[in-house]
């Protein structure tokens, strides 16, 4: 079928196919026929030839015998027009291909696979192949993608885990500054927090909060973010906890950059008398569970080259291997009632969050008896984040798990939690949590992902109180779904993932909440070349 308009505009001539020995002339202009009308029929010509081509195409598709395009009209309009229903099928052979397992061999080896939809639509308009290798082509296609896909992202996930595993040489450059400013200049060596100010560190008219961390940089922004948002500055009491390599300069930092009138408190663990090895069993349980997770790891190299497993199981074994999972700054906080043996109730804070609000209120919740305040992770309208059930973090495939505990009971997050420490004194929580500890070396690490939270989950499990979501948004360190806005609304956002804010894969919209509490003219930040960006 044919359309012919003259160069005058004057007459459209529609000469239909061979069935038909007349054409038609339709004058336009004329009484019989408006302007209107013509354009209708322009219109339905147009859809008509297109419909004339698709049920073609699908003849084609379909393996049928080729026909003339008012042919197959013909036959696809008939039964219709009768009545009767034809279902098109697509022939059987495709799906027999479809389904016979993949030879990854002869596909990795052979170099004329189309590696676009493009170029297998070029092939397949060229060849014009039958039903089974057009379904093999494409087969072919979409293995070769899934594979390069699938080494993509394995790849990524091994640059993440070496990144987010080594330190900068930019926090370390800090470390060492800060370090010989303490030992150069008395005034960073200042004592925190000044004696007079010493009876507030037990004083429960204060408002308590606990960082434990080896990290300066990230220490710093939390506390700047925490004191800056304060209505009660004046009342703010922050207990830093660190290793004895950071110890100084973490005071450094501290005596130099006060932030009056809150009150700081810098502390290594070894000042600690009770904290030595033999009273505390997380520190024998740290050392098997290294040794044990060298000897069944394997290392990133063995992880990576496993070729069944998924790109997920492959990341949370990487994971796994970050030293940050046997540090004791990530199981301190287990032992809060005996680091504070005369506070009543403390507000613990990771390393990698951002204050944005007055957290003061967190001290009017009644936790009812509870010792953990926590927010759930079930529950929200980021299902990507907000999806986390016990299941999640335990092996329930293991029967010492599966016999304790419901896989579907909602988990809860590390991160910002108020720890009510005079009902925790009360309970086995730490012996619980240390119980676990050994079990799961006992069984070569299996009844859960390597971490604090799987132990924390079981030890906290009846003790949690749910405090609401506005205090602790999380995911900011391994999704970049959270719009700025979501995540400015939050009273507290936590980077958890491997995109720390401080390292160059953080995700570049949101760093942004991070930085603004980082002072990029100081001396010590500019001369270690610490930028926003």
């Amino acid at each position: 079928m044919q359309l012919h308009i003259s160069p005058s505009l004057r007459h459209v001539t529609v000469l239909p196919s061979k069935g038909l020995r007349e054409f038609i002339k339709v004058k336009v202009g004329s009484r019989r026929f408006s302007y209107r009308m013509v354009f209708y029929s322009l219109l339905f010509f147009t859809f008509l030839l297109r419909f004339v081509f698709v049920l073609t195409a699908v003849d084609s598709i379909d393996g049928q015998s080729k026909c003339s395009n008012i042919g197959c009209l013909g036959k696809r309009l008939g039964p219709r027009i009768l009545g009767r229903r034809l279902e098109p099928t697509v022939p059987q052979v495709i799906y027999q291909v479809l389904e016979e397992p993949a030879n990854e061999d002869e596909i990795q080896g052979d170099a004329e696979i189309p590696q676009t939809l493009e170029d297998f639509v070029a092939e397949m308009r060229d060849t014009r192949p039958d039903a089974r290798t057009f379904a093999s082509r494409l087969k072919a296609m979409v293995t070769f993608l899934e594979q390069r896909t699938r080494t993509a992202k394995i790849q990524e996930y091994l640059y993440r885990h070496v990144a987010s595993s080594s330190i900068p040489k930019q926090l370390h450059c800090l470390a060492l500054k800060l370090a010989n400013e303490h030992s150069t200049n008395a005034n960073a060596r200042f004592q925190l927090p000044a004696p007079e100010l010493v009876p507030s560190l037990v004083d429960n008219s204060f408002f308590h909060f606990v960082l434990a961390s080896d990290n300066i940089l990230a220490s710093s922004v939390v506390a700047s973010s925490l004191v800056r948002n304060s209505l009660h500055p004046n009342k703010v009491v922050l207990h830093i906890i660190t290793d004895r390599k950071t110890l100084s300069p973490m005071q450094a930092w501290f005596s130099l950059h006060p932030l009056t009138p809150a009150i700081i408190e810098v502390k290594g663990l070894h000042h600690f008398d009770w904290f030595t090895k033999g009273k505390v069993p997380v520190l024998e349980a740290m050392e098997k569970d290294e040794k044990v997770r060298s000897q069944f790891r394997g290392g990133s190299s063995a992880i990576v080259a496993n070729n069944t497993e998924k790109p997920k199981v492959i990341a949370a074994k990487l994971q796994a291997l970050s030293p940050k999972y046997n540090s004791l700054m990530n199981h301190i906080r287990i032992h809060l009632p005996q680091l504070f043996p005369s506070l009543n109730k403390v507000v613990f804070l990771d390393d990698d969050i951002i204050i944005q609000t007055d957290l003061s209120p967190l001290w009017d919740i009644d936790m009812d008896g509870k010792v953990n305040g926590a927010v759930e992770t079930c529950r929200g309208d980021d299902k990507y984040v907000m999806s986390k059930r016990l299941k999640s973090y335990l092996n329930f495939s293991h029967p010492l798990i599966s016999k304790n505990f419901n896989p579907n009971e909602c988990a809860w997050a590390y991160g910002m939690n108020i720890f009510d420490l005079e009902a925790w004194r009360k309970t086995n929580i730490s012996r619980t949590y240390h119980y676990w500890l050994e079990e799961n070396l006992k069984s070569d690490l299996s009844l859960w992902q390597l971490g604090t939270l799987p132990p924390g989950l079981i030890a906290f499990h009846g003790h949690v109180h749910i405090i609401d979501p506005f205090w602790h948004m999380l995911g900011l360190g391994y999704q970049d779904n959270t719009s700025i806005a979501d995540a400015k609304s939050a009273g507290v956002v936590h980077f958890n993932g491997r995109a720390k804010p401080w390292l160059d894969i953080a995700f570049p919209q949101l760093r942004p909440l991070w930085s603004k509490y980082v002072n990029y003219s100081d001396k010590f930040i500019k001369g270690c070349h610490i930028r926003a960006s």
